[in-house]
């Protein structure tokens, strides 16, 4: 049989190669042969003259700044089932073409779908079905799910359970979880990654593996290190928390020439020994054009609890704030992440099933840890800043609370104990030609360089979620080096880069899984330890 279908493969080839691309029709062929048993084959494989590759690829590019990208795949898969992506793994590295994997389409740099060398994409799209356990307060959920799928799943089983991931509902949990993931749980919870207790993977040998056949070094590396670097992760187990039937939410928004810049210097003090009930993040933005922009200051809070516990807690820890009942919002959990996301908490729930970013634009965003509150005057140096731009932001998440018992070393993301708040520099523009892009990303630039000597060092820390290029990438394909990668992988990473790189070396040693900013594996030379 297996000769039959060989010589079937040959003759297809043969007959086909007049009309095909010469690098796509090889692999859609193998894989044709792989799946032959399996699948519907033009259902799942849309090569650049299909009628549904276009719609397909821009389905979920959600930075539009790639849009113009010409690095297309040769073809995409949209699989259903394991056999499916075991076979383009298979076919793929017979061929040398590069594979990219792709959640939500939420990653940074677009790494997700960009590549500088023949790759495909394989779309997770159909592996999106979550299963909740309440008994044992559990779930499996497919990679290809997004995040508002997963909060609505869980609203419509529990209102006394959550999960402490992000609070965009259209990004996957596939590149989510494997980054670390964190939301408005995070100083009660921890990460989202924290809370993964098993994973369905497949290796750059298309085997199938679940955390026992895995080992704990593999399972201990995605969840936080980053998942496209050692396989593809098709599935996670994840321990739902508890939540109370109530939250309140609040947002208080203060004009920084009125007062708002000493709010900010305040909270850098206290947000990150608030109760670990209290989540407040700062969003820092300008507000009005032209004569009339200024610099303002959001406090976007959730409590868990209601008004009447919130209430002398927030006299308590930050009566500067002026907080009163009526700015507050008392809601379920699954509302709080509706409230969250920009919608109102009584639309239906079923906003979250939507794939629609509700505001899309071109952005350029870079990452900082702050371990010392910013002195007030560097506050007043982004001020000025941030009068020189348009649509920019700086978010201000705090850590504190369940963040500072977990150990560095628990799993990769390192960002743990000493640090008062992570900060997320955004910059977006309207116009997606270049010379426009160069322009804001130079000024977003500047007021990183700014900003060095008042953040983390030795190194400059960095969130693996919000990829930045800018750090670091790798440029010798399957040669890149642990030195090499080291000048952006230690700031995601700090001290357990290396380790990383260790497992790499075991689980994909010819660095198949690789990008501009994957883990390379870790190559002994002679004996002596150099990489």
């Amino acid at each position: 049989m297996e000769f039959l279908v060989l010589v079937l493969s040959l003759f297809l080839s043969l007959v086909s190669c007049a009309s095909s691309d010469p690098t796509t029709e090889p692999l859609r062929l193998c894989m044709k042969t792989q799946l032959s048993y399996y699948s519907e084959v033009s259902q799942i494989i849309h090569t650049s003259n299909s009628s549904s590759y276009s719609s397909i690829l821009k389905s979920s590019q959600q930075n539009p700044r790639w849009l113009n990208s010409t690095s297309k795949p040769l073809l995409i898969l949209t699989p259903f089932n394991e056999s499916e992506i075991h076979a383009a793994v298979l076919c793929s590295k017979k061929r040398g073409i590069q594979i990219r994997v792709r959640s939500g389409g939420h990653d940074y740099e677009g790494l997700s779908y960009l590549c500088k060398t023949p790759f495909i994409i394989i779309d997770m799209i159909n592996f999106k079905s979550i299963d909740i356990n309440l008994a044992d307060e559990t779930a499996w959920v497919q990679s290809g799910a997004t995040l508002g799928e997963l909060y609505y799943s869980i609203g419509k089983k529990s209102d006394v359970h959550g999960f402490p991931a992000g609070i965009c509902p259209t990004v996957g949990v596939g590149g989510h979880f494997s980054g670390g993931g964190f939301g408005t749980l995070i100083r009660k919870y921890g990460l989202a990654a924290d809370h993964v207790i098993d994973a369905i993977l497949i290796d750059a040998n298309g085997k199938i593996m679940n955390r026992k056949t895995m080992g704990e070094d593999l399972f201990w590396a995605i969840r936080g290190g980053g998942g496209a670097s050692f396989g593809i992760i098709v599935s996670w187990k994840i321990k739902l928390v508890q939540v109370p039937k109530i939250v309140t939410g609040f947002t208080v928004s203060k004009l920084i020439s009125q007062g708002g810049s000493s709010l900010v210097n305040r909270w850098q003090y206290i947000a990150h020994n608030f109760h670990e009930d209290l989540f407040m993040r700062v969003i820092l933005q300008n507000v009005g054009s032209g004569s009339q922009k200024q610099v303002q200051a959001d406090f976007n809070s959730l409590f868990l609890g209601g008004i009447e516990t919130l209430m002398p807690l927030m006299k308590q820890s930050f009566p500067e704030l002026g907080l009163e009942a009526k700015d507050c919002i008392e809601m379920s959990w699954v509302q709080s992440s509706q409230y969250f996301a920009g919608y109102k908490k009584d639309q239906p729930l079923e906003v979250l099933l939507s794939k629609e970013v509700l505001y899309k634009s071109n952005f350029k965003a870079k990452s900082d840890y702050v371990v010392n509150p910013i002195p007030e005057i560097v506050l007043q140096g982004i001020w000025e800043r941030f009068m020189q731009e348009q649509l920019v932001f700086m978010i201000l998440d705090p850590y504190g609370g369940k963040m500072a018992e977990i150990s560095e070393f628990e799993i990769p993301f390192p960002h743990r104990k000493g640090n008062l708040y992570n900060i997320q520099y955004l910059v977006k523009w309207d116009v997606n030609e270049v010379s426009e892009a160069n322009k804001h990303m130079y000024w977003l630039d500047m007021l990183y360089r700014f900003m060095k000597p008042y953040v983390s060092n030795s190194p400059r820390g960095a969130y693996i979620n919000y990829k930045d290029l800018e750090l670091g990438t790798n440029n010798r394909g399957t040669n890149t080096s642990y030195m090499e990668a080291s000048s952006w992988g230690r700031k995601y990473f700090k001290n357990n880069f290396k380790r990383l790189a260790e497992v790499k070396s075991k689980v994909d040693p010819h660095n198949f899984f690789r990008n501009q900013q994957s883990i390379p594996p870790l190559r002994v030379l002679s004996g002596l330890g150099r990489v």
